[in-house]
């Protein structure tokens, strides 16, 4: 997939709509809110292409074995069908390309980051009636089953970009040490929530867009599907507009920097003073 073509304006203001609300309903749905960042990615991706990721998912839980039982058992079916029947992995080179976030392209490819082959196998599972959840370490996310909050013994993991390697001893240890240098915490073990998941997708494709400043129009629209989650970091405000006087939008960008920096100087007037400085700085490129 090299530089799809955007939505239209008018498509992309409906995803947006649907994205947002069913960011805030009463039980967000992790595939929907995944294939809505793709479609905005993807103009390609009509509701015809929607429908058939969802029947995708459908389809690969129906292949798994009735209730295997525990939660080994789960984990141990989901990577023999996933990672070994059907190939789903990661490798390094996935980190360099765009649609190794994009749920409908992940599908397609079987390919794709360490939390978007979790997607996979999160919705898979769950289809199945497994009991789930997403677990997401610092710098590699993976998946558990068994109970939430019972005890460590009772929980399983298991890492979908390794084709599903059921995770024993210190393995997931050595994953968070590996990624960050840090040790591991048990709050890293707890669930994550369906829009903790999608948070982390497009601050992994902002990431992806800030490293090609050729691919700005990428970064501005993961910002703004950010923005549109109930919980999200005034910070991003700010990094929208540095990213809109970046596009050469140097008015409309001046102007979030200057409102920004009311908000923030509420809290901490030096930094509202550099802020409204790089607003000056936005508008002089006016002239």
């Amino acid at each position: 997939m090299r530089h799809p073509h955007p939505p239209s304006p008018r498509r992309s203001a409906e995803l947006r709509r649907r994205f947002a609300e069913e960011a805030r309903s009463e039980r967000p749905d992790l595939a929907t809110l995944c294939l809505l960042v793709g479609a905005e990615a993807d103009g390609t991706l009509d509701e015809a292409g929607l429908d058939a990721a969802q029947m995708e998912l459908d389809r690969l839980a129906g292949q798994l074995p009735f209730r295997p039982g525990t939660p080994r058992a789960w984990a141990a079916a989901l990577r023999d069908l996933l990672g070994e029947r059907y190939g789903f992995h990661g490798a390094a080179a996935d980190y360099q390309r765009l649609e190794s976030s994009l749920l409908h392209e992940v599908l397609r490819r079987r390919r794709g980051l360490p939390i978007m082959l979790s997607v996979v196998w999160l919705e898979v599972a769950r289809r199945a009636g497994a009991p789930v959840y997403g677990v997401a370490l610092p710098g590699h996310f993976v998946v558990g089953f068994g109970p939430e909050f019972g005890p460590e013994e009772e929980r399983v993991l298991a890492d979908p970009f390794d084709g599903g390697r059921v995770l024993g001893g210190n393995d997931a240890e050595l994953l968070v040490t590996g990624a960050t240098g840090a040790a591991l915490h048990p709050s890293m073990l707890e669930p994550a929530a369906p829009l903790e998941v999608v948070s982390r997708i497009l601050n992994n494709i902002r990431a992806w867009a800030a490293a090609r400043p050729e691919r700005s129009d990428v970064g501005l629209w993961a910002i703004e599907l950010a923005l549109l989650l109930p919980a999200h970091a005034a910070r991003l405000r700010y990094e929208r507009a540095r990213l809109l006087v970046q596009r050469g939008e140097f008015s409309a960008g001046a102007g979030e920097l200057e409102v920004y920096a009311e908000v923030v100087g509420a809290v901490d007037e030096a930094v509202a003073e550099q802020v409204r400085g790089e607003a000056r700085a936005a508008r002089a490129l006016l002239n």
